[in-house]
């Protein structure tokens, strides 16, 4: 995943084929990659005019991934290390997939792939979309109620199924699998860190990554800043969570509609011992900037700003809420920080609008069809209004704050221990978990060999 190019090239021409003639296609697992069929990594620099910051902005983009989404990745990492593993049979288990969108997604079309039964669990109120893909991917759906931050009512869910049938079900949870972790701290961290010389060779910052500014679901993306401080040390890792949740930053909670983030807990897999900051952004101005990047007269006025038309094409094509979201994030980063032209942040689009038109359409019965004034005042409140507010900086005493919230969810509600809780404090659990994507590796070369398989 993290080299394509290491793939026979035969096989990689059939899967770039499959990619578009039949995305359902199992020979897809080989387009899960943050690399395009160049083998070059997929990345977009914001201009200036958008971000009002003169430091760069960077954004690695996932809608190229085989569902649309970068969490296809871990998805399939989950599933992978467990059926090398053997602790998953397709003939005999049925997985169950919690989610508030592009996880269950990429569970979906994941483990419907592997010849698994699959069976996502998604908040009632998430985008139409989300629901449509999944059921066009084969598996099963269960909707509980709320909205993306009633994460405990998919748990409670889960734990009903898991009841029914333990010796069957297998749930397979983003918010404390490890291959998810694994993922992003490898193929995505070390994709960044090639990204980083990609962009000093074209006269883009100082050959280092002066932060990784990412929103929290699962927290697995955000693992790929471990790897990046191992490099460059003096990065920051920002977190990113909606103002009308703010778990992390105020032990809040509360309903918000940043489909993918803000989930009203810290996960198992967060390593929050090693976060710099945490910052929040309102979920309201990142839909509505996303109205702006993607209707046909915010885009005019963009053009009349004078942003060209090919990166004003281009924004429309690469962002959903949580990357507008986390656009926001990075430019409170930047302002706060006082980064200069020298310094580079990068921060991700998980999807784009594709998933999200029914909830463009609600704003406009909201708030009426976007014109060229509402337009200029979008641009002005949410890209050039970001403010240095809702910042929290990660001293020792905030991060042992954010590490104790962990107790309520995982040793309360879902049976871990105390003792395990505490090892998660140490940076030495950290190392044993990254670790494993050596063993991971040779587990995978192997099961492949005893079944024939030559990649």
């Amino acid at each position: 995943m993290l080299h394509p190019e290491t793939i026979p090239e035969e096989l990689r021409k059939a899967a770039l084929q499959a990619k578009q003639r039949d995305p359902l296609d199992p020979i897809n697992f080989f387009n899960i990659t943050w690399k395009n069929e160049k083998n070059e990594i997929a990345y977009y620099v914001l201009p200036k005019q958008i971000t009002g910051v003169p430091c760069n902005i960077v954004i690695l983009y996932g809608k190229d991934f085989p569902t649309g989404s970068h969490k296809v990745g871990a998805t399939y990492s989950i599933l992978m290390e467990k059926v090398i593993r053997e602790e998953v049979d397709p003939f005999y288990h049925r997985l169950v997939w919690p989610s508030t969108g592009n996880y269950g997604i990429g569970g979906a079309w994941v483990g419907c792939r592997m010849g698994f039964d699959s069976l996502v669990i998604l908040p009632e109120l998430m985008s139409q979309e989300r629901f449509d893909i999944i059921y066009s991917y084969g598996a099963k759906v269960i909707a509980t109620p709320g909205c993306e931050s009633n994460v405990k009512e998919i748990y409670d869910k889960a734990k009903e199924l898991k009841r029914e049938d333990p010796d069957k079900v297998r749930i397979l949870n983003q918010f404390e699998e490890f291959g998810n972790y694994r993922f992003h701290y490898y193929v995505t961290g070390n994709t960044l860190i090639e990204l980083a010389e990609v962009l000093r060779k074209s006269g883009i910052g100082n050959g280092e990554i002066s932060s990784i500014v990412s929103s929290m679901g699962s927290s697995g993306t955000i693992a790929c800043g471990d790897r990046l401080k191992e490099v460059f040390p003096r990065c920051r890792i920002v977190g990113s969570e909606p103002i009308q949740c703010p778990t992390v930053i105020q032990n809040g909670y509360g309903g918000h509609d940043i489909q993918g983030i803000g989930d009203k807990h810290v996960t198992w897999i967060h390593n929050v011992m090693n976060m710099d900051a945490m910052v929040a952004v309102d979920d309201m101005e990142s839909k509505l900037g996303l109205q702006l990047l993607t209707d046909p007269v915010g885009k005019a006025y963009l053009r009349s700003i004078g942003i060209s038309s090919s990166d004003v094409e281009g924004m429309a094509d690469i962002f959903g809420i949580s990357g507008v979201c986390n656009v926001l994030s990075a430019i409170k980063v930047a302002k706060y920080y006082d980064l200069t032209a020298e310094d580079t942040i990068v921060t991700i689009a998980t999807d784009n609008v594709d998933r999200y038109h029914s909830v463009m359409e609600a704003l406009n019965q909201r708030f009426g069809t976007m014109d060229p004034t509402r337009a200029a005042v979008l641009f002005e409140k949410t890209f050039m209004g970001v403010r240095t507010d809702w910042l929290q900086e990660g001293t020792y005493e905030a991060r042992k704050r954010w590490h104790n919230l962990k107790y309520y969810t995982w040793v309360e509600q879902q049976g871990k221990t105390v003792e395990a809780l505490n090892e998660t404090r140490s940076p030495v659990f950290w190392q044993k978990q990254q670790k494993m994507v050596e063993e991971t590796d040779a587990l995978l070369l192997d099961y492949r060999a005893k079944r024939g398989f030559q990649v």
